[in-house]
């Protein structure tokens, strides 16, 4: 006769970890699909599917649940680099992929959702505070990423300015997009754009051309 099989029980701190990860990514998912002023802890609870009762047990206020949620955009944001950092490992074309890697790292939801909190922190102070430790925290990984890849030419003071160029490039494109949504364009930007960063990073790290 086979035995039951025992699943395991969660403790009450693991039971409230997987909640607040419940609510944290319904926040982002929220901020995408509503923008930060469409966002309300209503929405954030149903679609975490949660009372609000126990969301209120965890996060108190939309704005105690935001600064949580930049924190989890911050965190989300640092594994994405560094798991997209083993694909320097073995590269043939280190420029080339280091800046697809950018490019990469802002796509999807968890940069839309940094998107609507940057706007919502220029008439917020007190959002804006946590904001700029969000983009510091980005800015961060970026930088150490490509330091354990290029080793002494990231401890060039150019390097920083490099990193600095390429994400406001690849920011600029990706916000500009959005009022004319079209993926052939999209793409073509960015290889334009790719090629004159090119340049600029190889003249930067007296790379040959």
């Amino acid at each position: 006769m086979t035995k039951p099989v025992q699943r395991a029980v969660r403790t009450q701190g693991e039971r409230s970890t997987a909640m607040r990860q419940r609510l944290l990514d319904a926040t982002i998912d929220c901020l995408v699909e509503h923008g930060y002023a469409g966002t309300t802890v209503t929405k954030i609870a149903d679609r975490a599917g949660v009372t609000r009762g126990a969301q209120v047990h965890h996060y108190r206020t939309k704005a105690e649940l935001v600064t949580a949620a930049i924190e989890h955009l911050a965190n989300r944001l640092a594994e994405q680099t560094f798991a997209d950092l083993s694909r320097l490992e073995s590269s043939e074309d280190l420029i080339g992929d280091a800046l697809e890697m950018i490019w990469q790292v802002h796509q999807g939801p968890v940069f839309a959702a940094s998107v609507e909190l940057w706007v919502a922190a220029r008439t917020d102070p007190s959002l804006r505070d946590h904001v700029a430790r969000l983009e510091t925290t980005t800015i961060a990984s970026l930088v150490d990423s490509g330091r354990k890849r290029l080793g002494a030419i990231a401890d060039r003071p150019k390097y920083r300015h490099v990193v600095y160029t390429a994400m406001d490039v690849v920011r600029g494109i990706l916000i500009t997009s959005w009022a004319h949504p079209n993926a052939d364009q999209l793409n073509a930007r960015w290889r334009r754009a790719k090629e004159r960063l090119r340049i600029m990073i190889e003249a930067s790290l007296d790379r040959p051309s």
